[in-house]
């Protein structure tokens, strides 16, 4: 993750070709492959990309609605300060805390660093940048393209993410309107910044995509859980099979 000035995302992102906003349903059934390579030269296949499930209104066996009333019901600020969603912008998101989990209300930006794809490279993203915080099982970096996680601040005196057992391949439920759509931590940021995930995660959620113009202002809610991660990081199945899970036994807890 990077430190995003609005203002420089939206003149570069206007002035650049990018795909075209696709919703949800819409989440294409192809590979990395089947683009042009001589635009973007990939060197291996892709992870796993996107399932079925999260074209659907939410995946796993838990309502959007029961996770975000469990949320809202109490917030126990876990984190020393509040954090900005944007750079400029005031301080007025607390990390919360709730036993198993910890969460948050923010906007969404668009992270699309990671490998280079044909949607995330620097030709489609002014910002780009070719690592992530974490990597795959195979030492790759992440697709933003093509698997869905979420960007938590990098540790600081406000708030050490690490500290509360969360760390690459974490779940979340990342909830937006009625969707559940379940990620893994996949990178860091400014420390005190947040609300961002990567490109997948976006248009797994009905969210405009693009790096430069996408996102959402509000309304995204994440809530990491601080139990057994997704393995291998880059499976998508397996965060929503943890992830179903492990929200579950969210909304039991006191």
């Amino acid at each position: 993750m990077r430190t995003r000035n609005t203002a420089l995302a939206l003149a570069a992102g206007a002035a650049l070709l990018v795909p075209a906003p696709m919703s949800a349903a819409a989440f294409p059934e192809r590979s990395e492959a089947s683009h042009n390579s001589a635009q973007v030269p990939m060197s291996a296949p892709p992870p796993p990309r996107v399932s079925r499930a999260s074209r659907a209104p939410g995946e796993g066996t838990v309502p959007a609605a029961a996770l975000l009333a469990k949320a809202a019901a109490s917030c126990e600020q876990v984190s020393r300060g509040k954090y900005r969603t944007d750079d400029g912008a005031a301080e007025t998101i607390p990390v919360c805390g709730k036993r198993g989990a910890v969460h948050w209300t923010a906007d969404m930006d668009i992270d699309c660093d990671g490998r280079p794809s044909p949607a995330c490279n620097k030709r489609t993203d002014p910002l780009f940048q070719n690592t992530t915080a974490f990597q795959e099982s195979t030492g790759r970096q992440l697709s933003a393209e093509w698997l869905p996680y979420i960007v938590v601040p990098g540790a600081s005196s406000r708030w050490n993410h690490t500290e509360h057992g969360i760390t690459g391949g974490s779940v979340a439920a990342v909830i937006h309107g009625d969707k559940v759509l379940y990620a893994v931590v996949g990178d860091t940021g400014p420390t005190e910044l947040i609300g961002e995930a990567s490109y997948a995660a976006a248009k797994a959620l009905g969210i405009r995509p693009d790096p430069g113009t996408g996102g959402t202002d509000s309304g995204v809610t994440y809530i990491v859980f601080d139990g057994p991660k997704a393995s291998p990081i880059e499976d998508h199945r397996a965060a929503v099979a943890r992830g179903d899970e492990l929200a579950r036994q969210f909304l039991t807890q006191n």
